[in-house]
């Protein structure tokens, strides 16, 4: 029997002007066409941070509200945000379940193409089904159009989420169910409607600068240091004597003395090593601000009283 056909239309399904003989042309040229291209992502992206502003505000007071932040994509999009939301645990160890990808076709579908995934609503309001009306849900669809993100952000819509389309297309159909549009406009692909190209670099960039700006209004770093990082190997043991050190000026061994009160810990560590006190009373006072260093440290010390308190290891 013949099979449904869906024709596009979007911006990464337009032929490239500038690449139609680029089957023939020598690699170097070749590299510096997919070159010339990447260099218009980052221009493209930045038109879009005002908006992307605003979603990245609205998260950090659904996540401080008890909400989670919910990936929803197919494909390569769906690829980038199961990427992006794992590598938040060892950055900035957030608890799992905070920031949640759900991918078409599942675990089995990031190695290879599942056929017709992505064309299923249904399944997408299906594995929306967690969404609450405190939660906030991003739609990732280079065309715009992906069936699975629509089911999705529909039924987010129906329990009152926040909603979010990240695409490549400034003229998605499914622009109507989000709140929030954050369309890089990256234009036709080098390879037409491969979207693994510039609209994937737009999106993980996208995703890259909306969950870090999550995390460090959540207090997740202090000044530009990861102070919540999961040292789960030597350079990253080596990483968290550095940040020690950096913060606070300190030599190495009163910064692994201050790690080994706190248990361990960076932040009760760095907390205690610039207010002056104690690794518990430290912890104590993260747990009353939210995790922030910046908070604690103000509380603890009246302000910042010494050039150490008050600077962190900034510079001033």
């Amino acid at each position: 029997m013949p099979r449904d056909v869906s024709r596009v239309t979007a911006p990464t399904e337009q032929r490239h002007p500038g690449t139609v003989a680029i089957d023939s042309e020598p690699t170097l040229q070749v590299l510096q066409r997919i070159n010339a291209d990447d260099a218009l992502v980052a221009p493209a992206v930045e038109r879009t941070l005002p908006e992307l502003a605003r979603l990245v505000d609205r998260a950090v007071d659904a996540i401080r509200g008890g909400g989670t932040v919910h990936y929803f994509g197919a494909g390569t999009s769906g690829r980038l945000a199961v990427l992006d939301a794992a590598e938040l645990l060892p950055t900035f160890n957030v608890p799992e379940g905070l920031v949640v990808a759900h991918h078409a076709g599942g675990p089995a579908a990031l190695l290879r193409a599942v056929e017709d995934v992505e064309d299923d609503a249904e399944q997408g309001a299906a594995d929306a089904r967690e969404v609450r009306g405190g939660d906030v849900v991003i739609g990732l669809a280079a065309s715009g159009r992906t069936p699975y993100v629509a089911g999705a952000l529909r039924r987010a819509r129906e329990v009152g989420a926040v909603t979010a389309l990240v695409t490549a297309n400034p003229r998605a159909e499914l622009a109507p169910l989000a709140d929030h549009l954050i369309a890089p406009d990256t234009g036709p692909e080098v390879l037409t409607g491969s979207t693994r190209l510039k609209a994937g670099t737009a999106q993980k960039m996208v995703l890259n600068a909306f969950s870090t700006a999550v995390m460090i209004r959540l207090g997740r770093t202090w000044s530009n240091l990861m102070v919540d990082l999961v040292a789960t190997n030597a350079k990253l043991r080596g990483r968290v004597l550095r940040i020690l050190q950096e913060a606070t000026d300190a030599d190495e061994e009163a910064a692994q003395a201050a790690l080994e009160a706190a248990g361990g810990e960076l932040k009760p560590a760095l907390l205690s090593m610039l207010a002056g006190c104690p690794a518990d009373e430290a912890r104590a006072a993260l747990d009353a601000h939210q995790g922030s260093v910046a908070a604690a440290l103000a509380d603890l010390s009246g302000g910042g009283s010494s050039p150490t308190a008050a600077t962190g290891g900034r510079p001033s």
